[in-house]
């Protein structure tokens, strides 16, 4: 079956819908299955039917719309601001010091931005980013693309953030200075009261990038769990990021960024009217913007309520403990570090070589692990709960049987040409 684009150029005459939807049908069977339980990563998976439902219709009900101009989109426009407002009170800041964004590395791209602008207001020249080595790639990219120097420092023995080796390297030309509540490689959260007093105490930014916790924390605190403090109660802390499409369990792509001021939030408008179109203005990184993120947010966010979230962190604090306490219990195995949260890594202690084999024993069994340069990785969502049985069972069976490794590498993201 040839398909639009075999050649290279647009088919000459359009095609069936039916064929098409049969054609992609296929495709998408090739996908990764998040609904089975057996990805780790990539899709949060609420185990919500009812939730799934409803955020097919909005989506449905918003496919053409566009937040490029809130004053024709009221309805996207009052959506986005009830959920900044929904995530200020979680986070304890101004509700209009924020603006919904594609996801974590928009947020973080903004952050960055506004600190290498407000740096540039100090009459820094050559603003630099320093953060420990476990912090968030989008970190970099947006140092990459705004100009910034970046400066990683090493994680202490408990894998968090450093204090003292950041405190070497920040100095007047220092922009921002970046936590990570938690992690992504560990799960662990930095010690966010620390580096925010680090920051103040040399004038500068701090941004903690919640984008995995943000939506989960607040409530695995209300569950009695240990969790420092990481919000905007942190004095010196100045923005935060915190992805809804994580444990917000939203569908793609849905995140917020927001700040202690709404002085500081203005620092990523843009607005220009150099040109005969009249006044172009965007809050964020996109002009036109999807509607059916911002419209599904805001229904899953009214969705779940406090209790619904409650409800889902229960859920998966017990899936946390039966994964973590199961590994734990196979002979071989360890947990890296003491995370704080549902995500962590784990390895063999034969080493990589036989860290890798297990992964690929575990892959033949259909259970898609993410590899890290240290370990495999785990990122659990309520749908997991209902696998662990099945998932321990075939891993202590992948650890006794793990033959050779196929040399797998460790990615996170990719490009391909």
């Amino acid at each position: 079956m040839s398909t639009p684009t075999d050649s290279g150029a647009l088919a000459p005459v359009g095609r069936d819908a039916d064929e098409i939807r049969r054609l992609l049908d296929a495709w998408h069977r090739e996908d990764i299955d998040w609904r089975g339980g057996r990805a780790f990563s990539l899709v949060y998976n609420a185990d919500d039917p009812e939730l799934e439902r409803l955020q097919h219709d909005v989506a449905a009900a918003f496919l053409h719309d566009n937040a490029l101009n809130p004053f024709v989109y009221p309805s996207l426009l009052r959506m986005e601001k009830e959920v900044v407002a929904a995530a200020a009170a979680l986070f304890g800041t101004d509700p209009a010091a924020g603006t919904m964004t594609s996801g974590g590395t928009e947020s973080i791209f903004l952050a960055v931005y506004t600190a290498r602008e407000e740096a540039r207001e100090r009459g820094v020249t050559s603003p630099r980013l320093v953060l420990a080595a476990t912090a968030h790639p989008a970190f970099s990219k947006a140092a990459h693309y705004l100009g910034l120097e970046e400066v990683r420092v090493p994680v202490g023995d408990d894998l968090r953030a450093d204090v003292d080796a950041m405190a070497a390297v920040v100095d007047d030309d220092t922009a921002l200075v970046v936590a990570s509540a938690p992690c992504y490689p560990y799960g662990v959260i930095d010690p966010v009261t620390e580096v925010a007093a680090l920051a103040r105490e040399r004038g500068t930014l701090c941004h903690v990038d919640a984008c995995l916790g943000g939506w989960l924390l607040p409530f695995w605190a209300e569950l009695g769990e240990p969790v420092p403090p990481w919000t905007f109660a942190v004095d010196g802390v100045t923005s935060l990021s915190a992805d809804i499409h994580k444990y917000g369990y939203c569908f793609k792509g849905a995140s917020v960024v927001v700040y202690r001021d709404v002085a500081l939030k203005r620092r990523q408008h843009f607005l220009f009217d150099d040109w005969p179109g009249g006044l172009y203005g965007s809050a964020t990184t996109a002009g036109t913007r999807p509607a059916p993120p911002i419209a599904a947010a805001w229904a899953t966010i009214a969705f779940l309520g406090r209790s619904g979230y409650l409800a889902k962190a229960r859920v998966v604090r017990e899936a946390t403990r039966r994964f973590r306490s199961g590994i734990e219990a196979i002979d071989g195995l360890v947990v890296t570090g003491d995370p704080d949260m549902s995500l962590f890594e784990f390895s063999h202690v034969d080493g990589p070589e036989a860290t890798g084999a297990v992964g690929d024993r575990m892959a033949e069994r259909g259970w898609n692990l993410d590899r890290q340069q240290g370990g495999l990785h785990l990122m659990l969502s309520p749908a997991h709960l209902r696998v662990v049985d099945d998932f321990l069972t075939d891993l202590s069976d992948s650890v006794a049987h793990r033959g050779t490794s196929r040399g797998t590498a460790a990615t996170y993201g990719g490009v391909v040409d």
